[in-house]
């Protein structure tokens, strides 16, 4: 959830006067970072994997599943082990924003080995087991996207009711509780108090409903001018939805932008591939992803920053929530690709250049510090701009975006790192794993064989908008770049219309290839066919790489597509667009089941899903030194 910083927050009217106060040391503390690690060279590949996790409760009685908010209870006992050693454990555990999630990551990076390729389900396998020890009777760890029922009646348990008119309240929503907001830390009320605040009203989210054979218009609760859609009142909505991430450390600046930039096109394709949160506020809705519900659940900009009301006490019009896809690539490379006009604050810009900032960084931190700082602790608000980050931290960590480039921490051995956000999760450990193999392997064949797959700013905010549709995997046409080993096809292009390097292709063919292009598959099993790998290592990599080539061609349904069907079908389903406590605890049920490999699931995952995945990396093998790339990372 980004920086969790110990303390007292401060009220609205006290942060929102510390804003400027918060930008300008922010920036000098960003300087300063640079001014020392800019020349940081040799880091080696370090990368891992984040999975957020629910804990659902089971009433098999009255055949209900509720969101448990025990996660508080449950992370005091996680986190035990890594007070007493922190060098020692095996996995690490954070807070998440919902009072029914918690965040696991392994206790140590994985590293340039292949063979780490085939610890990370048994990681993933380790994590599950671990908070499935802390659970009660009838509680169980999921890892789904979204609750499909969140703000319905008794949703939680404990169940609580809303304040939507309670000047005390922190959301002040109509259907989710400040009680189902993690309390073990401040900033998770805070953020929510804040960003409504800001906004001067209660965030608004609408989600068009499936538009079934019975469906009632208007929906309970939409707004007069969208009868037709589920409208959701609260940060909880979006940030109470679960998703895997990736970080990765690149061994120098240059790469690390490298790896920002050539990551940024395929975050869309991810998220249409990784397509699981159909059910929205116990309705089947018309899109298959959170990302929009996410964005619009954190969007603090003001009417006048939305455009909605002439400029007055704001500077800018702001296209984007702070949760959006990236503005802006950052390497030499990208620069022609940057087709969308980039909003920064000019004097800002001016200090990051007079600082020693290159252009490209320096619009990209001065387009992050558009927004204002919407959480502020007393103890923080006076920082040495030498040594500390914090407030360079608080404007980063709450510009959520589909990337992050990320600077070394202060005083640590840590690299400079890009993190990847799009992804959805899924219901298996196999499945989650696959997902985290190919991209990691898509980074070592992008750097290892210098491929180019930039495609215009504009084109990927267009992508990302096609990936949240129903059925986006299979159904739409994403731009992507057709000559990927960089070389121009036509030298006669304009550097104004760089999309002639791209065309209009389904997932399929940007998996699995067409006639002009291989396809990222091949490309990945061409890479591997020039490394050593170990017997267990590769077969586990082929199964996941099958997977993906399945689930790309249509021939295994997408969460999303599993879900919505499993809906469609049940006997209880009224084709009224409505989720029932019935239907939500079978389908809950059943994909507990899958998890835990007690129901095979053919059409989703296929019938080949035992990997050959192990603790740990044999001893022969990581004795062995690690392969070096061409690009000077192990």
């Amino acid at each position: 959830m980004g920086l969790l910083t110990e303390g007292s927050p401060l009220s609205w009217e006290e942060t929102k006067n510390l804003a400027q106060h918060v930008r300008k040391h922010g920036i000098k503390q960003f300087i300063n970072l640079f001014a020392r690690l800019k020349d940081r060279q040799g880091d080696v590949l370090k990368w891992g994997d984040e999975v957020e996790y629910m804990i659902i409760r089971f009433d098999d009685d009255k055949q209900i599943a509720q969101a448990s908010l025990r996660a508080l209870e449950i992370l005091n006992v996680l986190q035990e082990p890594e007070l007493r050693d922190p060098d020692g454990v095996k996995s690490l555990w954070r807070p998440e924003y919902a009072a029914y999630m918690v965040e696991g990551t392994p206790g140590k990076p994985y590293g340039g080995l292949l063979a780490h390729f085939n610890v990370v389900e048994s990681s993933m396998k380790y994590r599950r087991e671990e908070v499935s020890k802390l659970l009660k009777d009838g509680e169980e760890v999921m890892s789904i996207t979204s609750f499909p029922r969140l703000g319905c009646p008794q949703f939680s348990y404990p169940s609580y009711d809303v304040q939507p008119d309670n000047p005390q309240s922190a959301a002040q929503s109509l259907f989710f509780p400040d009680e189902a907001i993690y309390s073990g830390h401040p900033r998770f009320k805070n953020l929510t108090r804040n960003i409504r605040l800001r906004r001067g009203e209660k965030v608004c989210i609408n989600v068009p409903v499936f538009k079934d054979e019975n469906t009632k218009y208007p929906i309970p609760y939409s707004l007069p001018e969208t009868p037709d859609h589920v409208y959701m009142d609260a940060m909880g909505f979006g940030m109470g939805n679960c998703c895997l991430q990736l970080t990765f450390q690149a061994c120098n600046i240059n790469e690390a932008r490298v790896l920002y930039d050539q990551l940024t096109p395929l975050c869309p394709i991810m998220l249409a591939l990784t397509a699981a949160s159909p059910l929205y506020r116990g309705f089947l809705t018309d899109i298959d992803c959170r990302w929009n519900v996410i964005s619009a659940s954190v969007d603090c900009r003001t009417k006048e920053e939305r455009g909605l009301e002439p400029l007055k006490e704001n500077k800018f019009r702001i296209n984007k929530s702070r949760y959006d896809s990236i503005d802006s690539y950052l390497s030499e490379e990208g620069e022609k690709y940057n087709d969308v006009p980039l909003l920064y604050n000019e004097e800002d810009y001016k200090t990051l250049r007079e600082g020693g900032i290159d252009h490209l960084l320096a619009q990209h931190i001065a387009h992050l510090f558009i927004r204002d700082t919407v959480s502020l602790f007393s103890e923080k608000i006076h920082q040495n701009d030498e040594e500390e980050t914090d407030h360079f931290e608080n404007i980063q960590s709450t510009n959520w975006q589909t990337m992050r480039f990320k600077p070394p921490p202060p005083s640590s051995s840590i690299g400079w790192r890009v993190e990847f956000r799009p992804c959805e999760l899924q219901l298996t450990d196999f499945e989650n794993a696959a997902i985290v193999v190919f991209i990691v392997l898509l980074t070592r064949v992008i750097l290892s064989f210098k491929l180019n797959f930039l495609i215009p700013i504009s084109k990927v905010d267009e992508n990302m908008q096609k990936a949240q549709k129903r059925n986006a995997c299979k159904e739409e046409k994403f731009w992507f770049r057709r000559n990927f080993n960089g070389k121009k096809e036509d030298n006669n292009s304009s550097e104004n219309n760089e999309c002639q390097d791209c065309e209009l292709w389904t997932i399929n063919e940007i998996i699995n290839g067409k006639e002009s292009f291989p396809g990222l598959i091949r490309l990945i099993n061409q890479y591997l066919a020039s490394m050593e790998v170990d017997t267990d290592t590769h077969c586990s990599i082929q199964q996941y790489l099958k997977l993906i080539q399945r689930r790309a061609a249509g021939k295994l349904l997408t969460t999303a597509s599993w879900i919505r069907k499993e809906v469609l079908n049940h006997p209880d389903y009224k084709k009224d667009s409505i989720v029932s406590e019935k239907i939500n605890y079978d389908l809950l049920k059943k994909a507990k089941k899958i998890q835990e490999g007690l129901l095979p699931c053919n059409e989703l995952i296929g019938c080949f899903t035992n990997s050959k995945t192990k603790e740990e990396i044999p001893p022969a093998i990581a004795k062995q030194h690690q392969p070096k790339m061409p690009n000077g990372t192990s």
